[in-house]
């Protein structure tokens, strides 16, 4: 790291402590040349991931854009924003341990809808509702009567279970 004082290129770390909530590293160093103290961060590089819009656009992906409408599609259902934050980072993360730099707005919807499901089915149909499409009564009949289905399916390891008992 190269010193800002007299751009000497050794320096010794005093101290590390982690900042940003744990997305990059702080670290204090001192110049071995002219003993000058000095703060550096190191963060994980991230390469942008593009965005394939429904009528064939391209656009980077913006996590404020992905929360901004989850936000709206949960207004009033009890999930508190917080939760939203922890959905759209593990959205982020999984994207970005993808080999491909590239995914379709429709993955990124279906990835909501699969950690919705489970936090709250109000929010999952409202966000549907949106993502989707819905032209009609029938659209938003089919979501719920899916909801129905999986709910009342027995999960895997309790159908043996039932079986037994």
């Amino acid at each position: 790291m190269q010193c800002p004082s007299c751009q000497h290129t050794d320096s010794r770390v005093l101290e590390s402590r982690a900042a940003d909530g744990g997305r990059s590293v702080r670290r204090r160093r001192e110049c071995l040349n002219c003993d000058f103290r000095f703060t550096t961060y190191e963060r994980v590089e991230t390469v942008p991931i593009t965005v394939i819009k429904r009528l064939g656009g391209r656009e980077t992906f913006n996590r404020s854009k992905l929360l901004h409408g989850l936000l709206r599609a949960c207004e009033k259902t009890g999930l508190e924003p917080a939760q939203l934050e922890m959905v759209v980072d593990d959205i982020e993360l999984l994207l970005q341990q993808r080999s491909s730099r590239e995914v379709s707005s429709n993955e990124i919807g279906e990835l909501v809808l699969q950690r919705l499901r489970d936090m709250s089915e109000v929010a999952y149909v409202r966000f549907a509702s949106v993502y989707r499409q819905f032209q009609s009564v029938s659209d938003f009949v089919a979501t719920l009567e899916g909801l129905n289905e999986r709910r009342s399916a027995p999960h895997k390891g309790q159908d043996k279970l039932l079986a037994v008992g």
